[in-house]
């Protein structure tokens, strides 16, 4: 029985599914204790089986909290894919999802933006916009994912609606803010967004002491080329052009007297 329901739900069929519900009332509380990894919500939720996900959730919503082997909901699995209907229909039922990561430590909000899906970001992030701020590993925050994965529309989406100058100059366990991030993979549309667009703090230095112009010249990459430019206009600095500033008054002072 339980292996024929996991069938339907590969199918997406409602019909097999409502037939083996009507031979055991019981089938999809068994599901939520079977020796399976995943329940027959996660299959048709990652297989995008929209009718065969609204008619389990109308009969046994507290599916919607079930997790798998990977301490993944079925709304990350529809998050990743993109289900706009399907991820509606699961964060109706139970919101808190937002907030639950899985083993990588990534929530649906996190899955989302990286995998480039703005329009169920949007979705997740009117129902519980408090779960952006949720951490994944390393100290990363949702807007460093975005650059990671060079998301930049998810990217652009998020600084706007959280509208917060210290969530935008985050930093991660190594000390990188987004703008480091964008540099360091030569993202130009990401750097041009949030040198022109945002409140980034240009001259941010990381762990090991670089400003995002410091990486720049690391990597050995044109200082005049679009992203130098662009970091100039800014008024980005190098470490060194920056403690120099900063020193120059005190040095003046020093001379007069």
């Amino acid at each position: 029985m339980e292996r024929r329901v996991y069938e339907a739900a590969v199918e997406g069929s409602v019909e097999s599914l409502l037939k083996l519900l009507q031979e055991d009332a019981l089938l999809l509380d068994r599901s939520m204790v079977s020796c399976y990894s995943e329940t027959p919500l996660h299959i048709a939720s990652m297989l995008g089986h929209e009718n065969f996900v609204l008619e389990i959730l109308s009969r046994k919503p507290e599916l919607a909290g079930e997790l798998d082997s990977r301490r993944s909901s079925a709304l990350h699995l529809a998050s990743a894919k993109g289900y706009l209907v399907i991820v509606k229909k699961l964060v109706s039922v139970n919101p808190e999802m937002c907030y639950v990561r899985d083993r990588d430590g990534k929530n649906p909000l996190h899955v989302a933006a990286i995998k480039g899906h703005d329009k169920v970001l949007e979705e997740l992030f009117q129902k519980r916009p408090e779960a952006c701020r949720v951490l994944m590993d390393r100290g990363e925050t949702i807007l460093h994912a975005c650059v990671n994965y060079n998301q930049l529309e998810c990217l652009k989406l998020l600084v706007e609606k959280l509208n917060d100058h210290e969530f935008v100059n985050s930093k991660d366990d190594d000390g990188n803010t987004i703008l480091h991030l964008a540099v360091i993979d030569k993202q130009v549309e990401a750097v041009k967004f949030l040198t022109g667009s945002t409140t980034i703090e240009v001259n941010a230095v990381n762990a090991n002491g670089f400003t995002a112009l410091d990486i720049l010249a690391q990597r050995k990459l044109d200082m005049n080329s679009t992203i130098g430019e662009l970091l100039r206009c800014a008024g980005a600095r190098s470490l060194k052009e920056h403690v120099n500033l900063l020193q120059a008054p005190q040095r003046h002072g020093q001379d007069r007297s």
